[in-house]
């Protein structure tokens, strides 16, 4: 499992179920022919990230500031955030920048994990995305 999907199991909560439809094991031909099946999935709601982030935040009681923060973020969810942590995070989400904890990269971070919560189910208010 990655860092990512720490992160997002932490504000989604491990029982979040995935977006994806189960694959069949029918053919293509078979499934033009046959009629439609129904689908065995559970319904998918859409996340409210910062209703479950404000919730972590009023728990945690330290005041930090995951809003804009990367490593405040981590720290918030109980998650190492060190510098390896967040260079192996940076790798994992495609950045191309230098890999030395620079305000940039950290920056970059932050969003980059917003926008991926936003895409895997996650309603993320505008502000943390831009």
């Amino acid at each position: 499992m990655g860092i990512f999907s720490s992160i997002k199991d932490a504000i989604f909560g491990k029982k979040a179920v995935a977006a994806t439809p189960k694959a069949s094991s029918v053919a293509p031909t078979e499934i033009v022919a046959s009629a439609p099946q129904p689908v065995e999935s559970q319904q998918v709601t859409e996340v409210d990230v910062m209703a479950n982030l404000e919730a972590i935040d009023a728990n945690d009681g330290r005041n930090l500031n995951w809003r804009s923060s990367i490593v405040d973020l981590m720290k918030m969810l109980g998650m190492e955030s060190s510098l390896q942590e967040r260079k192996d995070l940076a790798m994992e989400l495609g950045y191309t920048g230098e890999l030395e904890g620079s305000a940039e990269m950290n920056m970059w971070l932050h969003k980059a994990v917003m926008r991926e919560l936003a895409k895997n189910g996650g309603k993320v208010p505008a502000e943390l995305l831009d």
